[in-house]
């Protein structure tokens, strides 16, 4: 069993990583730090309850922390794990600099450790069949990706994720996922091209992007926007051989708040109804969404821990994610297309 503490109390720890980590099998949550102690108390009264992150890393005997604390602070507590030899699991993104990202690899290189980011959302169902269909060309080569994740909040809420500040707004939060898979199915691509603004009355924050990657026959969409009211078009995809497109969400996030684990018969699994569509010229037929498997990431991170596997989501690979996110800044505030290679802004 792999000690393991938690930065936070908050929906991200409650909803996705206490489940995941405790259905796994194989990691003891032993420790927290929290401002509100009771609440940790009435579910877990034999948890060790630290009032500040930093006295949770410098004085517990945990082996993991997951780090789930405001994006800006992230590089300075996971940094200081590291240097008290504490494996870390970061929640997305990875820190709010990519010059950040690659101190904190050297560091845990050095220090031997497991350094990773919780991308939960390669293991969402609906991108699992993406991935299939890819692989298996069920669609041809695909010359056109568009991947959605839109949501309807008109309003400005009083919340840190839309407080001015680095790594704040939905590009750094949503996008991160968006960005992940899309360099996950198709690597970095050769230039970007990016629209992120703030569009509701009163915003501080962005809440409204639109984001080209630029490949060699092949360009992918990012997008997301506070005022889609309808079903949400997670995914849009053309191939030289048909389309396909997916409406929805993956179920595990409202499964996971409901209180259904990974080890319930039908967790991850989406109802037929939301199944995508592939078209080919001729025919229509809908494809069955895959299981959803958010737990296959911390089995992934036991094996690092444990046997020296590799992470589930590599440390290099979250660093990629922040270059995207900065380079997009970039080029909204430019209204220009900027190239990956040298960061050269056209």
């Amino acid at each position: 069993m792999i000690k393991t503490g938690i930065t936070g109390y908050g929906y991200s720890a409650r909803t996705f990583h206490l489940p995941l980590i405790e259905s796994s099998g194989q990691f003891e949550f032993a420790a927290v730090s929290t401002s509100r102690p009771e609440d940790v108390r009435l579910k877990y009264p034999s948890v060790q309850i630290y009032k500040t992150a930093h006295d949770l890393i410098t004085s517990s005997d945990v082996e993991l922390i997951i780090i789930t604390a405001p994006n800006d602070v992230h590089f300075d507590l996971a940094k200081l794990c590291l240097l008290n030899g504490k494996h870390v699991v970061l929640e997305k993104p990875m820190v709010t600099k990519s010059s950040e990202a690659e101190q904190l690899i050297v560091l845990a290189e050095k220090q031997c450790l497991v350094l990773s980011v919780f991308h939960n959302r390669r293991w969402d169902g609906d991108f699992l069949t993406v991935k299939k269909i890819i692989e298996e060309k069920s669609i041809g080569d695909i010359r056109y990706f568009e991947s959605h994740f839109d949501r309807f909040r008109p309003e400005v809420k009083k919340r840190w994720r839309e407080m001015p500040g680095p790594g704040s707004g939905i590009w750094f939060d949503l996008g991160s996922h968006l960005a992940d898979q899309a360099i996950y199915l198709f690597g970095l691509p050769e230039a970007l091209t990016a629209r992120c603004l703030m569009t509701r009355e009163n915003s501080e924050t962005v809440d409204y992007f639109h984001v080209q990657l630029h490949y060699k026959n092949l360009e992918v969409v990012l997008h997301a926007s506070s005022f889609c009211a309808g079903p949400n078009r997670r995914f849009h995809i053309e191939g030289t051989g048909g389309s396909y497109i997916k409406y929805g969400l993956d179920p595990q996030e409202d499964q996971l708040k409901n209180g259904m684990i990974p080890t319930d018969t039908d967790y991850g699994i989406e109802e037929k109804e939301k199944f995508g569509t592939l078209f080919n010229g001729t025919e229509t037929k809908k494809i069955e969404t895959a299981a959803g498997c958010y737990q296959h990431y911390y089995s992934g991170i036991a094996g690092a821990v444990n046997n020296k596997d590799i992470c589930p989501v590599k440390s290099e690979d979250a660093q990629n994610i922040i270059k995207i996110l900065e380079l997009a800044e970039v080029s909204s505030l430019t209204g220009k297309t900027v190239k990956l290679a040298c960061r050269f802004i056209i």
